[in-house]
């Protein structure tokens, strides 16, 4: 197919997170000259965030949005190019590698640094979307701290849920969790630790209908998929860890991944498999998902990248 290239960057970076503003930081400092797409949504999952309390340098906490917005001006006033647009297709088969935006546009560049993220999985409950950021949570560690002394609701059966039902068994009176089956899916481990939990109540083979609450979360709704029986539990928070999915589609044809699509990197680095894209960020990780972990990695990718072009020759 023809490609109508619109123009060439020496560095480019996909998706505005934590990792994709950190990575733009560094590459504009040592004079990469990046070229930032903020993809379908700008900011990355902090803008689903409401209070971070967790970032080193923010004795007070700060809104989610807000702190993004602080790391777009951080790389702008140090000379990114930040753009509006989302990469929609990518040619890595041969240098210099091309970036499609929008389905439309066609970009060449030296390096690539992948920074697009993952997304919390959902329920898909019109009640969860209304109450999101009002009780309505993807992530215990950021938000179980909220709801200290309070009764809190868990959906899910992996390894991350069990985890933050652990988490918030510290904090919170009660866990109610819910669980699909009537099996958990976590690690053998993970689910001895939970049934040992006194403080965390399980319901077996058991959905959500519904989250009650007007302006904020105040119960639960669930049905038992064998007896149809429904229970009204009267909770202040309502936690999803039902899993993330990378945004990785795109680079399928050509990236090492693993089984669930998060990108493979050279452990240590940020190094994919194809030479020149470089991966950062949640895309990448599964295991931390933090906005300071994402950051590092942000900057390591920038760190990769010039030494790449060092290399290369394109300065």
């Amino acid at each position: 197919m023809e490609k109508n290239i619109s123009e060439k960057v020496n560095c480019l970076i996909i998706g505005s997170g934590p990792a994709g503003y950190t990575a733009a930081i560094y590459a504009s400092r040592a004079n990469l000259k990046p070229v930032l797409y903020q993809g379908i949504q700008p900011g990355g999952q902090l803008t689903i965030t409401t209070e971070v309390e967790n970032y080193p340098g923010y004795p007070e906490g700060i809104q989610g949005p807000e702190m993004m917005v602080d790391f777009e001006k951080q790389a702008v006033r140090m000379g990114t190019d930040v753009r509006f647009g989302l990469a929609t297709k990518v040619d890595f088969s041969s240098h210099p590698l091309q970036v499609q935006i929008d389905d439309e546009k066609w970009i060449e560049a030296n390096s690539v640094i992948i920074s697009t993220g993952a997304s919390a999985k959902w329920l898909g409950l019109p009640s969860e979307e209304k109450l999101n950021g009002y009780g309505v949570s993807a992530c215990a560690v950021c938000d179980g701290f909220f709801f200290k002394g309070k009764e809190v609701a868990i959906v899910g059966a992996g390894d991350t849920a069990a985890e933050e039902a652990l988490y918030l068994s510290k904090l919170c009176t009660t866990v109610h969790m819910i669980v699909r089956k009537h099996e958990m899916r976590a690690s053998k481990v993970m689910q001895d630790r939970v049934l040992k939990t006194s403080n965390i109540i399980i319901y077996w083979n058991s959905e959500t209908d519904e989250i009650l609450g007007d302006k904020k979360v105040e119960a639960v709704r669930i049905h038992n998929n064998k007896t149809n029986e429904k229970t009204d539990i009267p909770v202040s928070a309502f936690f999803v860890a039902i899993g993330h999915e990378p945004n990785s589609g795109i680079f399928k044809d050509y990236l090492d991944m693993d089984e669930t699509g998060y990108i493979k990197t050279i452990p240590g680095t940020s190094k994919t498999n194809v030479e020149g894209v470089f991966a950062s960020g949640d895309v990448q990780d599964k295991i931390y998902r933090q906005a300071v972990t994402a950051a590092g990695s942000g900057c390591m990718a920038a760190l990769d990248a010039e030494r790449y072009l060092g290399e290369k020759g394109h300065h």
